[in-house]
């Protein structure tokens, strides 16, 4: 069930376009202005804090960078989602212990089997696309405890703006992404048994409570079976298109050691990269099933 008093709501032209006039307005342009500079993640003060909110409201993401260098404590990406709100981890099946995931390049086990282990590169997406309905990702937060010798740039895109571009190019675009047999993600197999049951859904839904926009997308053709009709196709071509394009919108940068990202789950891609044996990269990345606090549309 949908909002329909949301800016997202297809058929609210008006509200939309006065939400779309205020999210325009003054749209971050460079990588920097997404940046606040922090003293200690593990305690972020109200003004660092209300700084890194107010530019989550406009993008729904923000950068920091702090004083913890390349210190390995897990709980510096916890405390910093537990200041804005973020406390309901996904400890998904390759998580470590504490619900964050290590992500570094991998020697041995089941974790050479996934990209995000390796050093190649990974394409556009939103985490957590494959989780159930009632499991969804909606905040996502990435820190940077050693980077790669030369490589491992993030790209980032509000996804929000992402609606935007494409309900500009065509509305009929949005109720076709918003169906709910429009992706359909294969089971995840253990041997011969399912680890984890098809999963079909929508890209863009609503919140029905807050009227917030969630999307879950993956460029893997792999990972994903999409409907096949003109209208969606001709959408995803769209959308392809704009994640392709050197668009404004689109901001590149490599964290650096001490510096993260909090976000409303938004559209990410890395590229590949190279190690140093001695300091193999490591990110630290954390999901949540809530959302930013004080970070909603209404």
């Amino acid at each position: 069930m949908q909002n329909s008093t949301s800016p997202f709501a297809p058929g609210n032209e008006t509200r939309y376009q006065q939400w779309r006039e205020q999210k325009l307005m003054d749209y971050p342009t460079e990588l920097g202005d997404l940046l606040v500079e922090i003293n200690d993640p593990r305690q972020i003060s109200k003004a660092e804090h209300d700084a890194i909110l107010q530019i989550c409201r406009k993008t729904n993401m923000a950068l920091y960078a702090g004083n913890s260098g390349d210190d390995p404590d897990k709980d510096i990406p916890l405390a910093v989602g537990r200041s804005f709100g973020l406390q309901q981890l996904n400890s998904n099946w390759l998580a470590d212990y504490e619900g964050v995931t290590s992500l570094t390049v991998a020697e041995t086990g089941t974790h050479l089997e996934y990209i995000p282990y390796s050093n190649r590169p990974i394409q556009w997406h939103t985490d957590g696309y494959y989780n159930t309905a009632d499991k969804q990702i909606h905040g996502l937060l990435l820190h940077c405890v050693r980077p790669a010798s030369s490589g491992g740039e993030n790209a980032l895109l509000d996804h929000e703006i992402a609606y935007i571009l494409l309900r500009d190019k065509n509305p009929a675009y949005i109720p076709a992404l918003m169906a709910n047999d429009v992706m359909t993600i294969p089971p995840r197999m253990q041997g011969d048994k399912v680890a984890r049951a098809e999963e079909t859904g929508a890209v863009f839904s609503i919140n029905p409570a807050t009227g917030n926009l969630h999307m879950r997308y993956t460029v893997r053709q792999k990972h994903i079976s999409w409907k096949q009709d003109p209208l969606t196709l001709e959408a995803l071509a769209y959308l392809t298109e704009i994640l392709n394009s050197d668009s404004p919108y689109i901001f590149r940068g490599t964290l650096q050691s001490g510096m993260g990202l909090v976000s409303n789950n938004v559209l990410h891609d890395r590229s590949g990269f190279e190690d140093d044996a001695d300091k193999p990269r490591l990110l630290y990345r954390a999901r949540y099933f809530d959302r930013i606090a004080g970070c909603s549309v209404t």
